[in-house]
């Protein structure tokens, strides 16, 4: 009983060993620019770029097969941050899928709403709780606009409305050009 413990133990740190040595040896290197682009978007997931989340996203950028302008969510700064690590000229948003004025969120009707979860599996942030045949619900500040709900929902219950504004998340708003030229 003793040498069977004794043979596994032996065992459990060769093998312990041969897997340390081969995540040092192994070890495969991420695209550093890809990384630094990633840490700056938004992580909404939402796919208004094209593509599936931020870091297919990041890795396109990265090796210069997309447009620094498709991040609806991050947006003009974002863009400029994009535009700055990949030494590539600012462009304007893209104006096929135009940032909202206004921060939207999802609103589920309760009362109309089955249960399907298609709007869950939807959701890219997991801003939606509920469980099969219950009504479902949405955690307001998780949920980042994307409007991915809203095509899945099978009985329309899901509405995008306004964010409320609260003194977190009020802004002051940017003075234009022509208002600053008016004051003089």
């Amino acid at each position: 009983m003793i040498e069977a413990l004794l043979v596994f133990l032996v065992l459990a740190l060769f093998f312990g060993m041969l897997l340390g040595y081969a995540k040092i040896k192994f070890k495969v290197e991420g695209n550093p620019v890809a990384d630094q682009i990633d840490s700056i978007l938004p992580q909404t997931q939402c796919g208004q770029c094209g593509f599936p989340g931020c870091r297919p996203y990041a890795e396109a950028l990265a090796e210069g097969n997309s447009e620094v302008n498709l991040c609806v969510p991050g947006g003009h700064e974002v863009m400029i941050q994009i535009s700055e690590i990949t030494h590539r000229e600012p462009k304007e948003m893209d104006a096929s899928n135009p940032p909202p004025e206004e921060p939207m969120v999802a609103v589920i009707d309760e009362d109309i709403c089955i249960g399907c979860v298609h709007c869950i599996k939807a959701c890219p942030v997991d801003a939606i709780v509920g469980t099969t045949k219950m009504m479902h619900t949405v955690i307001e500040k998780e949920c980042t606009g994307c409007e991915l709900c809203v095509p899945v929902c099978p009985v329309d219950c899901i509405d995008m409305v306004p964010l409320m504004k609260t003194p977190q998340t009020w802004h002051w708003p940017e003075p234009n050009a022509n208002s600053l030229e008016n004051r003089s």
